[in-house]
């Protein structure tokens, strides 16, 4: 168990509308298990992770704790707090950092949508937010990619081996976030959490080597590759 006091905050307030369907995607199916329940395990189980709050959509935390947090909590039992989410992710977070009222060192911000989030990323994100106060978990993309004007034709390609995939847990120290998002206000351009640091305090953000397997579900195309990673032992 880490000697600070690391708080994840678990995003699941999302309505997953590029899913389709009637079931959100944090509660749909993988392997007989709720997605949502693949991250909260981890976290549950993580030497690194202290204290956790679920960001929930309104009214469904009962549900949640009942169906999802309750089967794994024998893991760790770290679920302090249910928080309802906002209109966007950006308020969402913020409710999640505003309920956390125990010493807490560090945040770590995880999107419930990644299942597959490793224990070894963890431990590496820890040890680069003790180091530099704020960072991320990304990959360098194996793509090269292209910036459009407004137009839609080529306006610049950046060298591929500085471009990165970002992805979350996305990390800081607690009253840096915690000051940065009692000033930002949310909109389209917020797209992610360290946008909100670099924004809101200046604050320089590290990119913390993770894994290719910490993929986003978001289309039925993502379940289809989340299904075989469960099938190969990649949620382990």
């Amino acid at each position: 168990m880490s000697d600070k006091r690391v708080t994840a905050i678990l995003l699941a307030a999302g309505k997953g509308t590029r899913m389709g369907g009637s079931v959100r995607k944090q509660y749909m199916e993988l392997d007989g298990r709720p997605l949502l329940s693949y991250s909260l395990e981890t976290l549950e189980k993580s030497h690194v992770i202290t204290d956790i709050v679920v960001v929930v959509p309104d009214g469904e935390a009962g549900y949640v704790a009942e169906n999802i947090v309750k089967p794994v909590e024998e893991a760790g039992g770290r679920v302090r707090k249910f928080v309802s989410g906002g209109a966007e992710r950006c308020d969402s977070v913020r409710c999640g950092i505003e309920a956390i009222d125990w010493p807490c060192d560090y945040v770590f911000i995880h999107d419930g949508a990644r299942p597959f989030i490793s224990e070894e990323t963890l431990q590496y994100l820890y040890d680069d937010v003790m180091k530099n106060g704020a960072c991320v978990a990304a990959v360098p993309s194996k793509d090269t990619v292209k910036i459009s004007d407004d137009s839609g034709f080529v306006k610049a390609t950046p060298e591929r081996r500085n471009v990165w995939i970002i992805q979350t847990p996305q990390c800081f120290e607690f009253e840096l976030a915690k000051d940065a998002y009692e000033k930002v206000t949310a909109g389209p351009g917020i797209t992610d959490d360290a946008m909100v640091i670099e924004k809101m305090t200046g604050h320089k953000v590290k990119l913390t080597l993770s894994d290719y397997r910490n993929i986003k579900v978001t289309t039925p195309e993502d379940i289809e590759v989340a299904r075989s990673f469960v099938l190969s032992g990649g949620s382990e």
